[in-house]
């Protein structure tokens, strides 16, 4: 760094990229613990005139690290990918075109500047392989890479569905995959979590107003890097546009869960309960919003199901349809609000239409 940050009235800002780089190994007493980095971090936070920005390498240290050697003297910056509102104008195609690359390929910036599909899904390929799932071997001391990279695979196939660590180690038994407990995969989670690969929304009782630890759903962070492990095999964009709504919410600033409504009713002379789904339990201050996320609405069963659960919250907070295509906004006799994909995503106010 050249010059000298002195007391003055001047400001300096100090960016520190790839931070685990000055960091040596064999002069710390713990190697997962960036001694030396810290102590250069505290010398410059005790000068009123410095702002410093650090980003790194998640097999180093995580930003969860820096926070907690450094509470109330610091904030976290998420970047998430391309939103598809950022997306759409800057692959400069069609509307419908723009919508199934970002579904197939994702929102990393890079993806933009690849020439063709080849080099699309290699370049999400080796994010993959020698990126992510090498950096979370190195930063945790994982020594079977294989079972982690199967428990990605595994919740990569199951965006959109119910899990927990208990059926997962369930689709390890019936995989024919020994060795890993329930306890590890619960750190595994973890681990995919505190490195912003996926996501997690938990299940929310409305009527009874409390948190349902598990089960839960995932969603991964990026969509090409989801498809890529699954090598591009599984497309299934129902459940990609599901994700792609969760992570649009995330990116405008609300808290998403998992809604469940229960539903009695009376057949055959005996009450019957249910427990009905809501898409997304959408919260940010005072605001709340349910939300329902349908690829179509092809008959009056479909409607019927897509609306059962909205119409048992007991609540006047604003219940929404979110369907694929060009569907135009409207609301329908029980004031539940419909929407087109792109309205919701190009708008970010559509919440509120």
């Amino acid at each position: 760094m050249k010059g000298q940050i002195t007391d003055s009235d001047q400001k300096y800002y100090v960016f520190i990229d790839e931070a685990q780089y000055a960091i040596s190994k064999k002069e710390m007493k713990n190697p997962d613990e960036p001694i030396r980095l810290y102590g250069v971090l505290n010398s410059l936070l005790r000068r009123k005139n410095v702002d410093v920005y650090i980003t790194g390498s998640n097999s180093k240290f995580l930003s969860s690290d820096i926070m907690m050697e450094f509470r109330g003297r610091g904030d976290e910056i998420h970047i998430a990918p391309l939103s598809f509102a950022e997306y759409y104008p800057a692959s400069q195609k069609e509307k419908s075109d723009a919508w199934k690359d970002y579904l197939f390929y994702g929102g990393l910036p890079h993806i933009l500047s690849e020439p063709d599909e080849t080099s699309k899904s290699r370049y999400l390929e080796r994010l993959n392989r020698e990126i992510y799932i090498r950096d979370l071997c190195e930063r945790y001391d994982i020594k079977d890479e294989s079972s982690l990279e199967t428990l990605m695979k595994i919740l990569a196939s199951a965006i959109g569905s119910l899990s927990n660590a208990q059926k997962i180690s369930n689709t390890f038994t019936s995989k024919g995959i020994k060795g890993i407990s329930m306890p590890t995969i619960s750190k595994y989670l973890s681990y995919l979590q505190e490195s912003f690969l996926i996501q997690k929304a938990e299940r929310y009782d409305i009527k009874g107003k409390k948190y349902i630890s598990t089960p839960a759903k995932y969603y991964y962070t990026d969509l090409g890097l989801r498809n890529a492990l699954l090598n591009f095999r599984q497309f299934e964009e129902t459940y990609l546009m599901e994700n792609a709504i969760y992570n649009e919410l995330i990116f405008r600033g609300y808290r998403v869960d998992v809604g469940l409504v229960e539903s009695r009713t009376e057949e055959n002379g005996k009450q019957i309960r249910r427990q009905l789904e809501v898409d997304f339990v959408v919260n940010q201050m005072s605001k709340r919003y349910y939300i329902q996320s349908t690829f179509a609405i092809p008959d009056q069963a479909k409607m019927e199901q897509e609306l059962a659960s909205l119409l048992k919250i007991p609540d006047s907070f604003r219940k929404i349809v979110i369907t694929g295509g060009n569907t135009p906004v409207y609301r329908n006799e029980e004031g539940i609000t419909f929407m087109g994909i792109y309205d919701f995503l190009l708008n970010e106010n559509s919440l509120d239409l």
